[in-house]
């Protein structure tokens, strides 16, 4: 089993990894199979199905699912020329994809929200289809947007367990958190220096610290647009912006003696809403993992490098490759998707990743680090994924903040034992992922349960 620290923190567009990214992924992908098809496609359609179809409109999926059609990536997204192609498309009917002709593509009729049952293979599923002149199709491909930006065709989904347990040829392979700590116990290495090690099978030196390098830089200059903008989010709740209003006050009270020791808590919370804020905007993010949960792990790394004494920008490479190892292990062994395990696979696995991060790089052992991932996924067990009207605003936003919060806790909790602990984190992963497979659909991101039915005139 190996994910990069590259398929972990992904550089995207929001407000949601698996219902915008996937899906414009997916629509890039089909082009990709209809370039290197024999038959002359005239037109396209597209079915969503399952949470992509209940909160597709909340989540952008319709408009993801256009723009990937139309040749667009999430790492490459510009909004002023997406917005133009979608009045284009508006306009005439048709997408004109790089590399082929222009194609007939009526979004009122050409792309169907299917409110059935999901499709076996996953709740985030979608159909694909090119057709002839005539409207019959000639071309078929099913997707599954399983979490975090991944999307997997139908065939891939169905063996990815065989493709899981091809060896990498990394030199530390390992699939659970008992096995990271028994490579670290023998190899005398950091759970980030094995991690290292892996990455640098398949990439250098340069390539690997400038990838992260960059990653950073996305996710610190989203706090920083977060904590400079105000107005309304759109989607029609009419939430407010906060972070910048709390970020100034919390500025201002700096030196006055006004601040209490709970005020670190808000600063924490700000830095998370700041990037939640943004991504429900629809701007640039890192998935870490998810864009639901992208506000944690930034969050951490801002409190870190700001409020705590002998931080460095030199680790955040290590903190980095720590929180992607145990995303890597949950992802592997239960699910980053909150349409399959509810938000303790967004959330949850966020402050775990961040909780990790914090505790290596303030000097924890790989036995404290686990002990700090495992204190911030238990507490975030059961929790479900209710977004209200469908939109990643509420309750997200606020999550996030208090996810940060978790995370930081469980690290210093963590840090002042000597890492044992009763509860082993592969423990608390294979929790989650029975949690999430016994939880009812309608509190898996369906928005068919929780605080979405239960807020009034949304």
């Amino acid at each position: 089993m190996f994910l990069s620290v590259f398929d972990m923190f992904k550089v995207g567009v929001g407000p949601s990894s698996s219902h915008t990214m996937g899906p414009m992924v997916a629509g890039a992908r089909f082009l990709d199979a209809l370039r290197a098809s024999p038959f002359h496609a005239h037109g396209l359609k597209a079915s969503l199905h399952g949470s992509l179809a209940f909160t597709g409109k909340g989540h952008a999926t319709d408009r993801a699912t256009i723009l990937g059609l139309a040749g667009f990536a999430p790492d490459s997204y510009d909004n002023a020329k997406a917005e133009a192609t979608l009045a284009a498309i508006a306009e005439t009917g048709t997408v004109t994809p790089p590399g082929l002709p222009a194609l007939k593509f009526q979004p009122e009729t050409d792309l169907v929200f299917d409110y059935g049952p999901n499709l076996p293979g996953h709740a985030n599923g979608m159909i694909l289809m090119a057709t002839d002149a005539q409207g019959d199709v000639i071309l078929q491909e099913t997707y599954y947007s399983i979490g975090g930006g991944f999307v997997l065709t139908e065939g891939e989904l169905m063996n990815a367990d065989k493709t899981a347990a091809r060896p990498t040829g990394c030199p530390y392979p390992f699939e659970s958190a008992a096995k990271m700590l028994e490579m670290a116990a023998q190899s005398g290495k950091s759970i980030a220096e094995m991690k290292r090690a892996n990455e640098l099978h398949f990439r250098s030196a340069r390539e690997l610290d400038e990838g992260m390098a960059r990653i950073w830089q996305v996710m610190n200059d989203c706090i920083e647009r977060g904590l400079a903008t105000d107005g309304i989010l759109p989607g029609g709740l009419k939430v407010r912006r906060r972070a910048k209003g709390i970020h100034q006050a919390l500025k201002a009270e700096q030196g006055l003696n006004l601040t209490a020791p709970h005020t670190i808590n808000d600063w924490m919370s700000v830095y998370a809403m700041a990037v939640n804020e943004e991504n429900a905007a629809g701007g640039q993010v890192v998935t870490a993992p998810t864009n639901g949960a992208a506000g944690v792990l930034p969050a951490v790394i801002r409190y870190w490098l700001d409020h705590v004494p002998g931080a460095s920008q030199s680790r955040i490479g290590d903190f980095l490759l720590t929180a992607a190892a145990i995303a890597g292990l949950c992802k592997h062994n239960a699910s980053i998707s909150g349409a399959e395990c509810g938000c303790q696979a967004e959330v949850g696995s966020a402050a775990a990743m961040s909780a990790a991060g914090l505790c290596a790089v303030m000097g924890g052992t790989p036995e404290q680090v686990e002990n700090a991932a495992e204190i911030a996924l238990e507490h975030h067990l059961g929790m479900t994924c209710d977004p209200v009207k469908g939109l990643v605003q509420v309750p997200c936003i606020e999550r996030n903040g208090l996810g940060a919060i978790k995370a930081v806790s469980a690290a210093s909790l963590a840090l002042r034992g000597d890492g044992k602990h009763f509860v082993p984190l592969d423990s608390a992963i294979e929790t989650m992922r029975q949690t999430g497979h016994d939880m009812h659909e309608k509190y898996k991101e369906t928005s068919l349960g929780g605080l979405a039915v239960n807020i009034p005139n949304c």
